[in-house]
C-alpha cells in the first residue's frame, strides 16, 4: 500500500483548486528547467493534492512552450501517484457538445516541436503506450463527473495538434471523417507520454468548448464563445476534482494495469554504456529501475 497523492494539471480556465487545507504554493527546480508555475499543495478530505496550472497563472505558456518534462518531474518529485489532466478541447462529434466532458482513452499525436521523452542518447528507453490512459483512474473521473451532474462521455480519441492556431476546415474534416477522432486539443501530448515514463497513473478529462471548424452550423472557432464556455466548464471541473479524494482514497495498491511499473523492462542501454549526466537527470523519474 502507498499513500495517494493526486496531481491535477489544470488547462485553460482552471488555474487553482479551492478548499485545500494547508494550501501552499511551492517552488520546484528540475533538471529539465522550471515548471509552468509553482505547484499548489495541500490536502482535500484527507488526501494529499498537488495542482499545477499547465499554462502558468495568467496563461503565459503556449501549448508548444509548456515545459512538459519539468512539469511531470515536479509532480513526481512531490510524490504524486495519480495525475488528472484537465484541458479544453474542440469536438468532432455532434453529440459531444460544448459544455460536455469526455473521459479520454486514446490519443493521436500530431505535435512536431516538443521534447517528448525524458530518455535519449546515453540512456534509451521504450515504454508501452497502447493504452495511454489508466483505466482505474479514468473510471474514477467518470464517476466523479456523473456525481457532479456533468454531461460526460465515457471514452474518446483526442487529436493533439501543435497549435497555437486552430485547425483549417480541411484538417478538421480529415481528423473527423477519415481518422475518426472525437476531440481535438493542443496539450495532452507529450504530457501523457511523459507521465507513463515517470510511472505515474494518468487520466485526462477533456472539456469541450466548441465544434472546431467542421460543423456547418457553427462555422469557425469563435474565441468569445470559447471563453464563455470555459467559465462553466471550470466550475464543473472543480466540482469533479472535489469528488476524487473520496473515490481514490488516502492509500492505494499497485496499479492493476501496470502504469506504475512502465519502466520495468523499458531501459535498453547497457549499464556500462549509460551517460552518467543523463542518468543523474533521470534519478527522480526513473530511479526505481536505474
Amino acid at each position: 500500500m502507498a499513500e495517494t497523492m493526486i496531481g491535477v494539471i489544470g488547462g485553460s480556465g482552471l488555474y487553482e483548486i479551492e478548499g485545500l487545507e494547508g494550501a501552499d504554493w511551492v517552488t520546484i527546480q528540475t533538471p529539465w528547467g522550471d515548471p509552468s508555475d509553482q505547484v499548489l499543495t495541500g490536502t482535500l478530505d484527507g488526501v494529499r493534492m498537488a495542482f499545477l496550472p499547465r499554462h502558468g497563472r495568467g496563461h503565459v505558456h503556449t501549448p508548444t512552450t509548456v515545459p512538459y518534462r519539468a512539469n511531470i518531474h515536479a509532480l513526481k518529485s512531490l510524490g504524486v501517484t495519480d495525475i488528472i489532466s484537465v484541458s479544453a478541447c474542440g469536438s468532432f462529434r455532434e453529440d459531444m457538445a460544448p459544455g460536455d466532458f469526455v473521459i479520454l482513452d486514446q490519443f493521436i499525436d500530431r505535435t512536431v516541436a516538443r521534447e517528448k521523452s525524458f530518455f535519449g542518447t546515453g540512456c534509451v528507453a521504450h515504454v508501452s503506450l497502447a493504452h495511454p490512459i489508466c483505466a482505474r483512474l479514468a473510471d474514477a473521473c467518470l464517476t466523479a463527473a456523473r456525481e457532479a451532474g456533468v454531461s460526460v462521455h465515457n471514452g474518446g480519441t483526442y487529436l493533439c495538434m501543435e497549435g497555437p492556431q486552430f485547425s483549417t476546415l480541411a484538417e478538421s474534416k480529415l481528423y473527423r471523417e477519415v481518422w475518426g477522432c472525437d476531440v481535438i486539443g493542443m496539450t495532452n501530448m507529450p504530457e501523457a507520454k511523459l507521465a507513463r515514463e515517470a510511472e505515474i497513473d494518468y487520466a485526462s478529462v477533456a472539456m469541450i468548448t466548441d465544434y472546431d471548424s467542421w460543423h456547418p452550423h457553427h462555422g469557425e472557432v469563435d474565441i468569445a464563445e470559447i471563453i464563455a464556455t470555459l467559465g462553466a466548464n471550470s466550475e464543473n471541473a472543480r466540482n469533479l476534482i472535489a469528488r476524487l479524494p473520496a473515490l481514490l482514497g488516502a492509500t492505494r495498491e499497485a496499479c492493476p494495469h501496470g502504469c506504475d511499473k512502465a519502466l520495468e523492462f523499458a531501459i535498453m542501454t547497457a549499464p556500462e554504456k549509460r551517460d552518467p549526466d543523463l542518468v543523474a537527470k533521470l534519478t527522480t523519474v526513473a530511479g526505481r529501475v536505474l
